[in-house]
């Protein structure tokens, strides 16, 4: 009884090892591009595919690719990867082929690719996803779609290149903290600069301006056409000492460290109508606390440049702004009735500073992480929306 056993178990054995064996040498060949053909079981049952360019040249272009090449089908079974795709999931290749690209996704993204799908298998489609390596580890990718061929008109073939983003996100922290970086030193050099102004130059200039005044009062009537260029001088020297104010105001405002955002975006708005004759509606604006100061400082900088840029390119007539806290989220939503631009290609002038004005804006919205998206229709106006989420950890102002 046991010899019998025994026998039975070396026969399985044996077989189990020939089936290997096979398996083993259908995955080499179908590497090789010596297979047309391959069959897979799938929710529907056997199904035959096959392998349309699977010629050596193919394959070997497709090896020497720095990207991972697949091709599935639209149940997503992989029929074919590159060694290169076998590198990102950390996985050999014999264990990807014929295996589900599912297992490489966390349940989210297999839900967005698989919201994705339709669209791909009809003009193709881009998304970013993080693939789950075999040794656990997540790499961030971008996918590509598109639909190859359709195997005897029935099945579907996808094909995706999937680039590693990895240096791609590093080189985008390294950017975003140099942006962090150049804003905070820009805000110092500006701080310093008031503070010039206002210590120095703004006082000189009320000094000067006393004196003139003197001089005037000085002057008798008899000296009518001096003491008319004296009053002059006075009045030039008293908006020339505003100009300054001004200037110290937009570059530092201390409105803003004192009284708040609230503040300091209607006087924002009531100078820009006082200069230019648009008119500034201010709408929602009653914040129930303060928010973090690095927070109100590039809500107010985004209004500065937004209304600059309405008073040089947009040709407005009205602009209106619109504060509100939904939440954890504060919203700026600033809105003109000007003659607009193609948002994928800002109007450039004075050397391109219309479109460093809206990267600017953007990446202050980045820098307290928050989002800034730009609308614009031709002859119809600009809508710019910035959304920053606080978290529960941010300090406000009290």
């Amino acid at each position: 009884m046991k010899a019998a056993l025994t026998k039975i178990l070396t026969e399985d054995l044996a077989a189990i090892r020939l089936r290997l064996n096979e398996a083993e040498e259908t995955l080499r060949a179908i590497r090789d591009g010596e297979v047309d053909a391959l069959i897979g079981t799938g929710k529907k049952g056997k199904q035959v595919f096959t392998l349309a360019g699977a010629e050596r040249a193919y394959r070997m272009l497709i090896e020497a690719m720095n990207e991972g090449a697949l091709t599935l089908t639209t149940e997503k079974m992989i029929l074919y990867a590159n060694q290169c795709f076998a590198r990102m999931v950390k996985c050999p290749l014999e264990q990807v082929t014929g295996s589900s690209f599912r297992r490489f996704l966390s349940a989210a993204d297999g839900a967005t690719l698989r919201a994705h799908m339709k669209q791909a298998a009809q003009t193709g489609v881009k998304i970013q996803l993080l693939l789950h390596a075999c040794d656990g580890s997540k790499l961030p990718v971008q996918i590509s779609i598109r639909p190859l061929a359709k195997e005897g008109g029935k099945n579907l073939i996808i094909g995706m290149v999937v680039t590693d983003l990895t240096e791609s996100r590093r080189t985008e922290e390294m950017l975003r903290a140099l942006t962090q970086r150049v804003v905070q030193v820009q805000e110092a050099e500006r701080g310093q600069v008031a503070l010039e102004l206002h210590d120095n130059i703004t006082q000189l200039l009320c000094a000067i301006l006393v004196r003139s005044q003197t001089l005037a009062d000085q002057l008798s009537t008899h000296d009518g056409p001096a003491q008319q260029e004296a009053l002059k001088l006075r009045d030039l020297l008293g908006h020339t000492a505003e100009e300054v104010e001004c200037i110290t105001r937009n570059l530092r405002p201390g409105v803003l460290e004192l009284l708040g955002l609230d503040a300091v975006l209607r006087a924002a708005s009531t100078e820009f109508t006082a200069r230019t004759g648009v008119v500034v509606t201010l709408t929602g604006v009653e914040l129930t606390e303060r928010l973090p100061g690095q927070t109100e400082l590039a809500l107010y900088r985004i209004l500065q440049e937004a209304l600059k840029n309405v008073h040089k390119h947009a040709r407005a007539q009205q602009v209106s702004v619109h504060l509100a806290r939904l939440g954890n989220t504060v919203q700026l939503l600033i809105k003109d009735d000007g003659v607009g631009f193609n948002t994928e290609r800002p109007p450039v002038k004075r050397k391109g500073s219309s479109r460093l004005g809206l990267l600017g804006m953007q990446e202050r919205a980045a820098y307290v992480g928050g989002t800034l998206t730009i609308k614009s229709v031709r002859r119809t106006g600009t809508e710019i929306e910035v959304r920053i989420l606080l978290s529960p950890g941010n300090p406000t102002v009290n």
